[in-house]
């Protein structure tokens, strides 16, 4: 790990101090998550520090989701971070991540707008107007937390394909290697229909890693046209 960039690096070791703080203060009766993860912004458990934070948090259920989460920032963050510079790259991961929010927030108002006719609501006078179903959702909305890096992890994934499309990368379970702008692609396009779908006891959050993906694109875009010679090491 010698060629690991001084950012990725930082990012590595807040989320991995950050999944074992959560797990630790879990087994004394502290829920982390219900501080630092983040919630629909209508609901009483939101408070404003959980946009950032819950993108270094993981669930400490499932040891996977940050297993992948980090080797991918370390894989693509690196490189990336070795072609922009350090200060562009972690703007880069804020922004992404946020993004990826946003859109996340912006399914969730769109559903309960559907429900309510609000994307804000009183719930204390809903109960009685809505489905056994509809509350379930309005539930899981309300008070179901987000955590994760994967909304900024897409969002390197775009950026990785749109400026080395040709890099020839090893997917799991595919014995030959797929060059990044045809790999890419594909893994989006699941991630929509994935989040389109709706599978049942599927939670994970498909479009806050389409978010990330979209904000992705449109910065990289936007850093092309504004500088043909890209200016990486500020």
């Amino acid at each position: 790990m010698n060629n690991i960039t001084p950012v990725v690096k930082n990012l590595l070791i807040i989320n991995v101090i950050f999944y074992f703080a959560t797990w630790l203060l879990g087994q004394q009766g502290i829920p982390l998550t219900k501080y630092l993860a983040v919630y629909y912004f209508d609901s009483p458990a939101f408070s404003i520090w959980q946009p950032i934070t819950y993108m270094f948090m993981h669930s400490s259920q499932d040891i996977m989701h940050i297993i992948f989460n980090m080797f991918a920032l370390y894989s693509f963050g690196s490189i990336l971070e070795a072609h922009w510079g350090g200060k562009r790259f972690i703007n880069f991961y804020l922004i992404t991540g946020l993004g990826a929010l946003a859109l996340q927030w912006g399914v969730q108002a769109f559903e309960v707008y559907q429900m309510t006719g609000s994307a804000i609501n009183d719930l204390s006078n809903i109960s009685t107007t809505l489905s056994p179903e509809q509350i379930e959702t309005m539930g899981g909305i309300y008070f179901g937390p987000m955590v994760g890096a994967s909304g900024a992890i897409f969002g390197l994934l775009v950026a990785f394909a749109m400026l080395y499309p040709n890099l020839e990368l090893y997917i799991m379970f595919i014995p030959v290697p797929v060059k990044a702008k045809y790999i890419i692609p594909v893994y989006i396009v699941l991630e929509f229909f994935l989040g389109v779908a709706k599978f049942q006891g599927d939670s994970v959050a498909h479009f806050a890693h389409l978010g990330g993906a979209l904000i992705g694109y449109i910065l990289v875009k936007i850093w092309r046209n504004k500088n043909t010679y890209f200016d990486y090491y500020d």
